[in-house]
């Protein structure tokens, strides 16, 4: 007679039917746990597919996009400006491309200044607002060019961390790209107004009423492009390749940031008061008078040297 009780020859059938019902249960758990485990691993490698797409998009597109741009017509890191304040076009290249210089003209009928400038830079200053009058005359005639290069020596030093010195440079190449026959006028504004190296320097909102005064257009891209920072990365290239040299039709090899203002004239630097108009005066007659002072050999008929005749320069009168 059978009564559930356990007996010598095993457990009984209820023990029997639990051991059962808890296989059951472990078995759908164990069901349950791989089911769980595969979308784990399939939700995974979604993930993992989805995140080397994405790199690789990044990839992609950071290969083929194109280098950042340095400014239209500053072929040369510098604006070169001549007869009727009128600025040189040159297309726009690539931020880190090697500028092209312009050959300085040997003809002795125009002169050839050079100035490589930073907008919070004190002498740099001083020295334009010196003799800004009577470079002005000098290059409207045509009697010389003046080849302007903006660079952020100082960018570090304004107060407040507000890098104006790059933010200037980066306002000059947006008037160069834009509007490069208001350059002469704007870099004249932006000394005339700057600010000393203890301050935060001119806010952008200034700069750009600054570029509108010299008479820039169209001020909405001009705006945007200072407000953008457009150019700072081709500013500080520029800066770069200035500071590591050579310097093209000159035997200073480099500027930095203690020769400035660096003023070349003919290739000639500058080495006088930059508050004395008459010394820079001087030292362009006679950059000028140097360039012809010694005669040139020339074969003659009898097979002996013989020197020629020295130009006569035309006489550029200053101030």
């Amino acid at each position: 007679m059978t009564d559930g009780s356990p007996s010598a020859d095993g457990p009984t059938a209820d023990a029997r039917a639990i051991a059962r019902q808890k296989a059951r249960e472990l078995r759908g758990k164990q069901r349950r746990r791989d089911r769980r485990n595969r979308v784990l691993l399939r939700t995974g490698i979604v993930v993992a597919l989805v995140a080397v797409v994405a790199i690789v998009t990044v990839v992609l597109v950071t290969s083929i996009r194109p280098p950042h741009r340095g400014p239209a017509n500053m072929a040369s890191d510098g604006v070169m400006i001549g007869a009727g304040l009128k600025a040189e076009r040159s297309p726009a290249r690539a931020a880190d491309a090697k500028p092209t210089p312009h050959a300085l003209d040997t003809t002795g009928q125009v002169v050839n200044i050079t100035t490589y400038v930073d907008y919070l830079c004190q002498y740099c200053g001083q020295f334009e607002r010196t003799n800004n009058e009577q470079i002005r005359k000098l290059v409207d005639s045509g009697a010389a060019t003046l080849e302007i290069h903006p660079l952020p020596f100082y960018a570090n030093r304004s107060a407040q961390g507000t890098q104006y010195s790059l933010r200037a440079s980066n306002a000059a190449a947006c008037v160069a790209n834009y509007s490069p026959d208001s350059f002469f006028d704007f870099n004249r504004l932006m000394f005339e107004h700057e600010p000393g190296q203890t301050t935060a320097g001119l806010t952008d909102a200034r700069i750009t009423a600054y570029a509108k005064q010299a008479g820039a257009q169209p001020m909405s891209s001009i705006k945007s492009c200072i407000t953008n920072r457009t150019y700072e990365n081709w500013a500080q290239a520029a800066l770069d390749r200035a500071s590591t040299g050579p310097l093209p039709n000159s035997e200073v090899k480099k500027v930095t940031a203690d020769s400035l203002p660096l003023v070349l004239v003919d290739g000639q630097r500058y080495t006088g008061s930059v508050t004395e108009a008459s010394d820079f005066r001087a030292f362009i007659q006679q950059a000028q008078g140097e360039r012809y002072a010694t005669p040139q050999p020339t074969d003659s008929p009898e097979g002996t040297s013989s020197p020629s005749p020295t130009p006569t320069p035309t006489t550029i009168v200053v101030g």
